[in-house]
């Protein structure tokens, strides 16, 4: 019965305290609370609102690009004593009927096919040094793969399998590209296979300094990258960029970075001058770099200011190349060029990429302004040599390539070691042999399964050899070994 009071009780209370509050409040005005209609980001797919006219469709472009994007495998020499196969006296009581190799060291990236009959597209510092170079298709066929031709300028490189009827990726237009334009990124990040990533284009002609410039090996690079925010990581070097087409805009080269691994931005090579550096390494195995013999800088305020010119746009001249293209058809210092065919540039990225796509000996037209006045010159670009010759590519001496100088093997070392040939190593210095891992005093027996007795041999053999080298041979103590490497 106490219970039953106490519950009556307490709910009296309760019901007297909720009558009193809401008479409180009752006379007091009331808080309007306004919710703003949700506004879908433009160019999202399945947002709530979003019409078919502002979605973007990744789904087709993907499908588009993914069998066309391969992962490239490349195997390098091993150093000193590394690369060497070593022979175990051993090894037929265990049944062991080959020799023992060290593991070659190895790394990956990724290409782009862009032709039914096998050629592919990558970066050069994927391939650069490699001696084997392997491709495995999305479907996981797997090809050795020739390097047709490689240029360190871009950091492109050709690649040929011996395949046909391949799914290959159709050219774009860079140049039509646009700043918060959607792209793919297409590679194989990690050693993943086929990874898909989306972003925006960021920005467009960005030199980051990524290539190595030496002037005395003929090392002028050219940077005019497009950036994108579309996630890069290792692995995804040499994939493709991709529109919403499904076309091919750019080949993914760098990311900015401070960890290694993706943070923000990444860089692709624009498939317009790719398209260029591809058609020239086919025709001529060498790039037609073409230049206009100036020396020039980004136009700032500052520069504008110091030099009294009216507009801060365009590429300023402060030097010229004696005999030059731009000399010959009368550029001078402190000309600023703002044109390169119709085509305008503002920095010094934009015109290294509009004249990257043309060769030595093409007319170009130019817009320049000299003292605030504007005028058109037309010129004839030449090469790094000052003329408009074909600059062919140079042919690989056999002997400077191998870095070794030979010495006949007398017959009593030959019945000693067990051997009927051989061709003695008395001097290494950079090469193909010191970088295998061979050392001075090896005895070269075989080439790719030829016998070898002298150097003529050897030259024989070499001579416009392509793709890996066997060498078999034995050391001064009875030590057989073999060695591989690339031409």
């Amino acid at each position: 019965m106490k219970k039953i009071v106490s519950v009556f009780v307490i709910a009296s209370i309760g019901g007297i305290t909720a009558l009193g509050l809401n008479h409180l409040f009752e006379d007091q005005p009331a808080k309007v609370f306004s919710q703003l209609a949700y506004q879908p980001p433009v160019k999202y797919v399945n947002m709530p609102g979003a019409t078919t006219e502002t979605s973007v469709d990744f789904i087709s472009a993907a499908e588009m690009s993914v069998h066309s994007v391969v992962h490239v495998k490349t195997t390098y020499g091993l150093q000193s004593n590394q690369g060497q196969y070593f022979y175990d006296p051993f090894r037929d009581f265990f049944g062991q009927h080959a020799p023992q190799q060290r593991e070659a060291p190895t790394a990956s990236g990724s290409g782009v096919i862009i032709s039914q009959d096998g050629y592919i597209v990558t970066n050069n510092h994927v391939v650069d040094g490699a001696e084997k170079v392997e491709v495995t298709l999305n479907d996981k066929r797997s090809y050795i793969a020739e390097v047709i031709g490689k240029d360190p300028t871009t950091d492109l490189a050709l690649l040929k399998i011996k395949e046909n009827n391949l799914s290959f990726m159709n050219y774009g237009n860079s140049d039509n590209v646009k700043v918060g334009e959607w792209v793919l990124a297409v590679g194989n990040p990690f050693n993943l296979t086929s990874t898909v990533t989306a972003g925006i284009i960021s920005a467009k002609a960005r030199n980051i300094n990524l290539l190595n410039s030496d002037l005395s090996k003929g090392l002028n690079p050219v940077e005019s990258f497009l950036q994108t925010d579309a996630a890069v990581n290792p692995g995804n070097s040499g994939g493709a960029l991709v529109n919403t087409k499904g076309e091919l805009i750019g080949i993914n080269s760098a990311i900015a970075s401070t960890t290694g691994s993706y943070s923000g931005y990444s860089f692709a090579i624009p498939v317009n001058m790719a398209r260029k550096v591809v058609a020239d390494l086919l025709e001529y195995g060498e790039v037609q770099r073409a230049f206009i013999g100036v020396s020039i800088i980004d136009l700032d305020a500052k520069l504008a200011q110091e030099k009294s010119i009216n507009e801060i746009k365009g590429v300023y001249v402060k030097g010229l190349t004696a005999g030059g293209a731009g000399e010959e058809a009368g550029i001078k210092d402190g000309d600023v060029i703002t044109k390169i065919d119709d085509v305008n540039v503002n920095n010094v990225p934009e015109l290294q990429e509009q004249i990257s796509r043309h060769r030595p000996g093409d007319k170009v037209n130019l817009a320049i302004k000299r003292n605030n006045q504007e005028k058109l010159l037309t010129l004839v670009l030449k090469n790094k040599n000052g003329n408009t010759d074909v600059v062919e590519k140079p042919k690989i001496e056999v002997v400077s390539a191998l870095g070794a100088s030979f010495e006949p093997i007398n017959a009593t070392d030959m019945k000693k070691l067990g051997i009927e040939n051989g061709l003695r190593i008395n001097k290494l210095s950079a090469g193909k042999l010191l970088s295998a891992g061979i050392k001075e005093g090896f005895i070269i027996t075989n080439v790719d399964k030829k016998k070898i007795s002298s150097m003529e041999d050897i030259k024989a053999t070499l001579e416009n050899k392509k793709g890996g080298v066997l060498i078999e041979g034995v050391y001064p103590n009875g030590m057989r070994a073999y060695y591989g490497f690339g031409m």
